[in-house]
């Protein structure tokens, strides 16, 4: 875990988690993240401060291809409870609520969405009052989840030309994307908002260009990792390896140390990852 306050790594263990399985953090809400292991067969809610920990039964849909997965907080309960959702690309969704510790299909995808979804599995849902967002392709777009009123809904949006890596995240109740350009040999990162009258991105930012020169003639791959107020990006090429944070209200660049694993190894490129808010009374 990386806390931007301190600008400091922690290492936390979670002893309950399956050493045998290759298990990734694919959510969070509240202060607890959700893990699925990478066969797509189990998840597991954990508050990775208290090691509050949590295996999740079994799913009554047998889907193992790559799902979407997404959290958000059960405003209804008092206790803290949570709901998560998994999309399979083709249409199938079921969603767990930790009320009743069980997980229920709600329903079917209206035939209005366009099947199969074309997800980007390495773009998080975003979560905006109970409603998530997953990113997909042809058509270029958002589709919606409402997981109070199990509506789903699918807005056209044209991706910006030139796009390469790219995902969503938040800000203020903002859909955001993030994104690489690439245009010849320059390559750069851009920040856009979803204008919502016109459904159309409009660019607010990019990486100083000082910054992005370093790209120059290089193969870049970006991850984002996190979403509302601060994003963490992580970009890599053969010759180089950079992890940037961006305050999405500062509109503030800033670069990251480099992670040092417990054994002394040095990790610079993360695959995969999700903000974490930390709350000491979050119990899965």
């Amino acid at each position: 875990m990386y806390d931007p306050t301190l600008k400091k790594w922690h290492h936390p263990t979670v002893p309950a988690l399956p050493t045998k399985l290759i298990v990734l953090p694919v959510a969070s809400a509240g202060g607890l993240v959700c893990f699925l292991d990478i066969g797509n067969r189990s998840f597991y809610v954990c508050n990775p401060l208290t090691r509050s920990f949590k295996e999740l039964p079994a799913r009554s849909v047998k889907v193992w291809s790559r799902v979407a997965v997404g959290m958000t907080l059960d405003e209804k309960s008092a206790r803290g409870g949570y709901k998560i959702i998994w999309v399979s690309s083709n249409g199938e969704y079921e969603v767990y609520d930790s009320a009743k510790n069980s997980w229920n299909r709600p329903g079917s995808m209206p035939s209005s969405i366009k099947l199969p979804l074309s997800l980007n599995f390495r773009s998080q849902a975003v979560c905006i009052d109970s409603t998530l967002h997953f990113m997909r392709s042809d058509p270029d777009g958002i589709v919606s989840y409402n997981m109070v009123t199990g509506v789903w809904k699918q807005f056209i949006v044209p991706a910006p030309l030139h796009l390469s890596d790219h995902t969503l995240a938040e800000c203020g109740g903002q859909i955001m994307l993030v994104g690489l350009l690439t245009k010849n040999a320059a390559t750069c990162v851009c920040i856009w908002e979803l204008q919502r009258m016109t459904l159309l991105w409009k660019e607010v930012d990019r990486m100083p260009n000082v910054w992005c020169l370093e790209f120059y003639g290089k193969h870049v791959r970006m991850t984002c990792l996190g979403n509302k107020d601060l994003l963490m990006l992580s970009l890599r090429s053969r010759q180089m390896n950079r992890l940037v944070t961006y305050d999405v209200s500062r509109r503030e660049w800033l670069k990251v140390p480099g992670c040092v694993l417990p054994r002394g190894r040095k990790r610079q490129w993360i695959a995969c990852g999700t903000a974490f808010h930390p709350c000491l009374t979050a119990v899965a």
